[in-house]
């Protein structure tokens, strides 16, 4: 046989590969939209899954930088709690409609990311992840401080009012369908992002950076640019969930809320497409479920990640989708 057609052979090969992970996603999606669609008809409490989605969505923005850019960040609750200040202050002060107010949080979220990535995104390893809890730490203080955000109270009561002023989103089923539009967007976006050229050589760099340098991408673009795409999916995640549960608290600012993405994109599967979804979903019904343990929560949730890190290092998801493949 000759170079031609082993090359030949090798392509087909990658291209039935490819066509079957495709099929495999569409087919995951199908189950996890209707899942999704059908779950508060059959009495799973609509608040519980709207926090689940917005989770995830916010996992999957993190998932984005380190699963496939290769980045750690230790500061992603900056976006999301600034993002949900943003959402609940243009809600109740400025009077913005639900829409408009997530609008304006995801964007100031992707201009909060683009400074940060400026002054981080040249740094590697623990010097970036580090820069990035210091700003965090910053932006954490200024909401204790800043007198519009309610210092440790937060911005309470904030009014879901009428998403495109027809539909009153005070009706826990209309709030639900707009979180559920918005979670699946956000994902959609994100696997459009992975699969495209831009993800393909972000990839790349994530893989072997000096390689990719080599063949003249330019490296701190690319990631620059995948870091504000994060910033802005998480600030998304974080209004939309400030409308939902009428409440901008520091906790969503916490340094803590940083380490509990990483848990959750570990936990369901780095670098994978769905493992976030999972990883947010174990994480919020934990918390939400063993709720009456109290701090003992912290302590379960820590055993559980250890295990992970032991017996499944490619996370949930990661792990299933090997034994798929080996399978076949």
């Amino acid at each position: 046989m000759n170079t031609a057609s082993i090359s030949a052979a090798e392509s087909s090969a990658q291209a039935n590969t490819s066509e079957k992970n495709t099929r495999t996603h569409q087919i995951a999606f199908a189950i996890m939209a209707t899942v999704l669609v059908l779950a508060p008809l059959l009495g799973v409490y609509p608040v519980f899954l709207m926090k689940v989605m917005c989770f995830a969505l916010f996992a999957c923005a993190f998932n984005l930088l380190l699963g496939f850019g290769g980045l750690l960040s230790f500061g992603h609750a900056m976006f999301l709690g600034g993002a949900g200040y943003v959402s609940a202050h243009a809600a109740k002060v400025w009077g913005l409609t639900p829409e408009l107010s997530i609008v304006a949080a995801t964007l100031c979220a992707a201009a909060l990311g683009w400074v940060v990535g400026l002054l981080a995104i040249r740094r590697q390893g623990i010097y970036f992840a580090m820069i990035t809890l210091a700003l965090a730490q910053m932006i954490f203080f200024f909401s204790l401080q800043a007198p519009f955000t309610g210092g440790e109270d937060g911005i309470q009561a904030v009014p879901r009012g009428k998403l495109l002023g027809l539909l009153d989103l005070s009706v826990p089923m209309n709030m639900y369908g707009l979180v559920l539009v918005v979670f699946l967007g956000g994902f959609l976006l994100i696997y459009r992002i992975v699969h495209s050229p831009f993800g393909q050589v972000l990839k790349a760099i994530r893989e072997n950076e000096p390689r990719a340098i080599s063949l003249g991408y330019d490296a701190d673009k690319f990631k620059h640019r995948a870091f504000v795409l994060s910033a802005a999916l998480a600030g998304l995640a974080g209004a939309t969930k400030a409308i939902v549960f009428q409440l901008a608290s520091l906790t969503d600012v916490h340094w803590s809320m940083s380490g509990e993405v990483v848990l959750m994109t570990l936990v369901g599967g780095m670098g994978t497409i769905f493992g976030p979804v999972v990883g947010a979903a174990v994480i919020v019904t934990m918390q939400n479920y063993l709720a009456q343990l109290g701090a003992w929560v912290t302590v379960v949730q820590g055993v559980i990640f250890v295990l992970c890190v032991l017996l499944f290092r490619r996370g949930i998801v990661g792990e299933i989708g090997h034994l798929l493949k080996k399978s076949l």
